[in-house]
């Protein structure tokens, strides 16, 4: 409201008349400068002005993330951004895949828990409104493999951030009120997941527990229904005295000043001792994921999903994933391409070059077969592996039709990759990766998520760089060395004409693609 101009002064009227007549010579508006500098062009200065001081840019790039670990071993990383407010949080690297030794379903509670009371702050509510004195949010988001809690804020008031991400992290009071809150919210979202009409998350979840059957990643994410009543304080401190602990945490913060973020980590978070105690960790679940691949299937009747005035047709969704690789390795990258490359998205997308319509996934597959609802192509990566799925769905009646259409798909993957379409894909990702940096809170979760895996940040140029320097060979060699796996299939719907998971194996260790063909006596 403050940038708004004010309106102008309105004339007072006078039995119906303006009180100012038009009496005379007409009237004129005189601008500010019109007698000041009578004449002076735009392109030229004004005289008697001060000569203007622009900031100068070194050699030396801005970008820099800085990097501090504390004597405990908790890594401060920083990266400055012009700007009032700032985005600071913890990442940890706790989630899911270190559930193995626990109640499966405790970083999901733990989500569902965050900036509860503590011992400074006796309610949520009294954690919020500390933040808004600096106009502040806060939010916890929980992944497979790291839980993040974030706060962004004025950065003048970052040392009451940092102090109160402090006491949220390591001071939790978990009270039995709170944690039956969180047993609601939790059952809510499960009904809420089998429920909705996209069914990605739930394949998601799918085909992690085909690919990495019963370890690491393949865990679930989502807090089985049988363990919401078990959950307790107990349980909750076995599991975060094993792993929230200073050397798997990472202090980050995107447009404050280094110097301060650590002083601030010094004082908040250096020799605190957490509301579990002091005692060494024993239960810490060092495994490297295992890919098994596999099939995991879901007869569910999917007609009545999305009832209305034009209700969504019954379909049956299929996810088919191969092993890609780890983020921390080179061939991220060309993965990263071919992802872009394959593209794809619904059958209604609507859009043009900018929406991926021109990606394979679109051109070969939605725009040739009507019928098709769609197929998008998904790469999740891990610090230990990685996973390159599509995702389709059509009517049940040709499921059979489909899977073969993502196979020969697979296989083309490894073939002719053609120069304007690689340009294309390579131009689509960096400029995808350019947006979301443009983005502070995208910023933070990038400089964290690195240093928390690699100790380091690689910066935006550098992945730039390394995306213009794929080239078709990298793709194909990427492909070939996928395709050498086997596959993970995740079924969802009606699953009459799924083909069997040898035959799936099999059309995608073949030249073509092609599913064996099937003899049926009768129909």
């Amino acid at each position: 409201r403050a940038l708004r101009s004010p309106r102008a002064p309105r004339s007072r009227v006078c039995n119906g008349t303006p009180s100012l007549r038009r009496s005379g010579a007409p009237a004129h508006r005189r601008f500010s400068s019109s007698g000041t500098y009578p004449g002076v062009p735009l392109s030229s200065p004004l005289p008697g002005v001060p000569e203007p001081v622009f900031a100068a840019v070194d050699g030396q790039e801005k970008f820099e993330t800085k990097v501090t670990t504390l004597d405990d071993g908790l890594r401060v990383a920083s990266q400055n951004k012009f700007g009032q407010f700032c985005t600071v949080g913890i990442l940890i690297n706790s989630g899911s895949r270190y559930e193995a030794k626990y109640l499966s379903g405790i970083a999901h509670f733990l989500e569902k828990l965050a900036f509860s009371s503590t011992d400074r702050f006796d309610s949520k509510d009294e954690i919020l409104l500390t933040l808004e004195k600096h106009g502040g949010i806060c939010d916890c988001q929980t992944s497979r493999d790291t839980t993040m809690y974030a706060v962004s804020a004025d950065s003048k008031g970052l040392d009451t951030v940092v102090g109160l991400l402090a006491d949220v992290v390591l001071h939790p009071r978990l009270t039995e009120e709170e944690i039956e809150m969180a047993r609601m919210a939790v059952q809510f979202e499960l009904e809420d997941l089998n429920m909705r009409p996209d069914p990605e998350p739930l394949l998601t979840e799918m085909i992690h527990e085909a690919a990495y059957r019963e370890n690491t990643v393949g865990l679930h994410r989502f807090c089985p229904m049988e363990n919401i009543a078990k959950m307790n304080r107990e349980v909750l401190h076995s599991y975060l005295r094993a792993y929230y602990t200073p050397g798997r945490m990472v202090l980050a913060g995107v447009g404050v000043e280094h110097e301060h973020l650590v002083e601030c980590a010094r004082k908040y978070l250096l020799g605190t001792r957490p509301a579990w105690g002091c005692e060494e960790a024993v239960d810490v679940d060092r495994s490297v994921a295992q890919y098994t691949g596999g099939v995991v299937k879901l007869e569910r009747d999917m007609s009545n999903v999305s009832l209305g005035p034009a209700p969504f047709p019954e379909l049956t969704h299929i996810m088919i994933g191969l092993e890609s690789c780890s983020f921390l390795e080179e061939d991220f990258i060309p993965f990263a391409v071919l992802n872009m490359m394959m593209g794809g998205g619904g059958s209604f997308s609507a859009g043009g070059p900018g929406k991926g319509m021109f990606t394979r996934l679109y051109l070969n597959v939605l725009n040739r077969h009507h019928w098709m609802y769609n197929a998008t192509s998904y790469h999740h990566s891990y610090e230990d592996t990685g996973l390159l799925c599509v995702h389709a769905s059509a009517d049940p009646r040709q499921v059979r039709e489909m899977v073969e259409i993502i196979t020969k798909e697979f296989i083309l993957m490894a073939g002719t990759v053609d120069v304007a379409e690689l340009a294309r894909a390579k131009t689509q990702l960096t400029s995808m990766l350019m947006m979301n940096l443009e983005s502070r809170p995208v910023i933070f979760e990038d400089v964290g998520r690195q240093v928390l895996a690699a100790r380091s940040r690689r910066l935006p140029h550098e992945l730039c760089a390394l995306i213009r320097d794929v080239k078709p060979e990298d793709i194909r060699r990427v492909a070939s060395q996928m395709l050498r796996r086997k596959p993970a299939v995740a079924a969802l719907g009606d699953l009459s004409d799924l083909p069997a998971y040898e035959h799936i194996q099999a059309a995608l260790s073949s030249r073509d693609g092609r599913l064996p063909r099937t003899y049926r006596l009768f129909r």
